[in-house]
């Protein structure tokens, strides 16, 4: 059995360390401009059929979907095939927020850093591979459907007696709450989309701690997210 450790931190990607909502404004307009609006507006439909279907954004999936579309006949422009050359050389290190590494470094002064994200099994590990995440964090990498439903196999990877979890989602900090209780402590950066829709953040309770954005973990007291107490 591994030795736990006193705090494990989990980071989630998507505009938590990396500006997701700017990598789908550039995706959308590189549809627009080189396959058309009507091609465009095909694969956003599918994409977010898919997204209700599968419960994560799949990028590749919508594509494959799309191109049986085509191939039967009911889709605009099978140049839209194209469109993977963008997702797989796209910078992502590039749509980093601002001192996110920073963030991870000081974090892995006081215990060990892993990155906890849903999606699917190809083009996330990708996004976080080619956007510098995976090395930061040397390779403690965890993707999954639903994470907030593989607490356990989470745990079993990463034996802790706290964790600390930063997601600009309040409801996946709120269901990891919900199990986790006092051995969790939430953190949530007022980051993209979702933390900036003031309905769906007044449907869930705070974290225990919220911030503007995820370089001002850099001037918090890293120890006091964890209080561990002698047993």
């Amino acid at each position: 059995m591994t030795t736990p450790q006193d705090v494990v931190f989990l980071l989630d990607v998507d505009n938590t360390l990396l500006d997701n909502d700017r990598v789908i404004a550039d995706l959308r307009g590189h549809l627009e401009r080189e396959f058309g609006a009507a091609s465009a507006e095909r694969y956003w439909a599918i994409f977010e059929s898919l997204r209700s279907e599968l419960g994560y954004a799949d990028y590749l999936g919508a594509l494959q979907r799309y191109r049986l579309d085509a191939e039967l006949g009911q889709g605009n422009d099978l140049r839209l095939l194209q469109m993977s050359a963008f997702l797989i050389d796209y910078p992502f290190a590039d749509r980093l927020y601002p001192r996110a590494l920073e963030v991870i470094e000081r974090l892995s002064r006081f215990g060990p850093t892993v990155i906890l994200s849903d999606g699917d099994v190809v083009f996330q590990p990708h996004k976080v591979r080619r956007s510098g995440l995976w090395d930061a964090v040397s390779g403690r990498v965890l993707i999954y459907i639903h994470k907030e439903q593989m607490l356990d196999a989470m745990q079993r990877h990463n034996p802790a007696r706290h964790y600390v979890m930063v997601d600009d989602k309040l409801r996946i900090l709120t269901a990891m709450k919900g199990v986790m209780q006092s051995r969790l402590t939430t953190v949530f950066p007022r980051q993209g989309h979702y933390a900036l829709d003031l309905d769906a953040v007044a449907t869930y309770p705070a974290a225990d701690l919220s911030i503007e954005r995820i370089g001002d973990l850099l001037d918090e007291d890293v120890r006091g997210l964890f209080a561990l107490k002698e047993k």
